[in-house]
């Protein structure tokens, strides 16, 4: 079976951690994002992948080739110019050749979930439907656009990001499509065109057989810090599965090769990368630290994401804060939420976001 992963968004609410690192290429447990969900479905039996690319491309074939490692085959769709979600995947499925006749998996590369992948494929073919949708309740439906799903499994409206307390459903779209193929004809070339404002109401407007399948499982997007830092610890928990990491044994903490923490306390789940060092009496938790970091003696990192090769000075502390490459945070520094620092950036003797409240050693709530 053959699948797009649109991955081409410059993951804007991730920054500074994107300014460097393409969104698909984040490390989640120390492997790149997109090795998950690339892995997720290997699992399934998909053989041929095409990755939608636009931002940072060159990393992302830089490191996946041409998908052995992974046993598929990779092809590399790269936009010139944004094409919106129907536009790139119209432009892949021409790159990875896709017959008539069987159905196409598409899925948004921000996603993680354990949707059983041949249960919505079954459910196309049994529909005979154009496309299938995945479908996810969430608790605030507002912040989505939401789908109106009759009994017999066929989506009936879309509608998007409805007022608080008027949603019909609180059903989203999860990101991941069942498309016949010739659907995909009708995407306009070389324009922006998205699936979820444009083809898909379209194909509603004309009588098309347009399906969903309501999954309660596990569906989380990363594209926050908040929620990427989330999908980190819930793969460590065991909330959720993934193929590139089927055993861990500690479930608190996962560390990378050759790190250096003696004296350290772990406060909460912690996820360090290869070649950190973590001084004696610092204190990390509910973070995601990536290769190549040193946080000094006495030091607290408190939900926080720390880029590589940055360097986290004696005593200071980071609360809900988001650390670019290659940053310098000197001795003592508090920086506290809502903080974000930029690649390469040098930071002594400052307080950032200082909360009066809290009873931390900064005053952080």
């Amino acid at each position: 079976m053959k699948a797009i992963i649109l991955v081409g968004g410059e993951g804007t609410r991730l920054r500074p951690l994107t300014y460097t690192t393409p969104k698909a290429m984040v490390p989640v447990l120390n492997r790149p994002y997109l090795a998950h969900l690339l892995a997720y479905l290997t699992s399934y039996g998909v053989d041929e992948v095409a990755l939608a690319l636009g931002y940072l491309p060159d990393r992302i074939q830089a490191y996946f080739g041409a998908g052995e490692a992974l046993g598929l085959r990779l092809i590399y769709s790269v936009e010139a110019q944004a094409l919106g979600t129907a536009g790139a995947a119209r432009l892949a499925a021409g790159r990875l050749g896709v017959g008539s006749n069987e159905p196409l998996l598409v899925l948004n590369g921000d996603i993680f979930t354990d949707l059983p992948l041949d249960r919505i494929v079954g459910v196309h073919r049994a529909a005979g439907a154009s496309v299938t949708i995945g479908l996810v309740p969430v608790a605030d439906p507002s912040q989505y656009g939401v789908v109106k799903l009759d009994p017999d499994g066929r989506i009936r409206a879309f509608i998007e990001k409805p007022a608080p307390g008027t949603a019909p459903t609180n059903l989203i779209n999860a990101g991941i499509y069942v498309l016949d193929p010739a659907v995909l004809e009708l995407v306009p070339p070389d324009t922006f065109y998205q699936f979820e404002q444009g083809l898909f109401p379209a194909l509603l407007d004309a009588g098309a057989k347009v399906c969903g399948l309501d999954w309660s499982g596990y569906w989380i997007d990363i594209g926050t810090p908040e929620k990427y830092r989330r999908l980190n610890f819930d793969l460590l928990s065991g909330a959720v599965a993934s193929p590139l990491v089927p055993h861990i044994e500690d479930r608190q903490y996962y560390a990378g090769a050759d790190c250096v923490t003696d004296g350290a306390a772990w406060v909460g789940p912690v996820v360090l990368g290869c070649r950190c060092r973590v001084g004696r009496g610092a204190e990390v938790g509910e973070s995601v630290i990536w290769d190549d970091v040193e946080v000094g003696p006495g030091a607290r990192v408190i939900r926080s994401v720390i880029g590589r090769g940055s360097r986290v000075g004696p005593g200071a502390v980071l609360e809900d804060a988001v650390v670019g490459d290659n940053v310098e945070v000197g001795a003592g520094v508090c920086l506290g939420p809502g903080t974000r620092l930029g690649p390469g950036e040098v930071v002594a003797g400052r307080i950032e976001n200082l909360q009066p409240s809290g009873g931390g050693p900064c005053g952080f709530s």
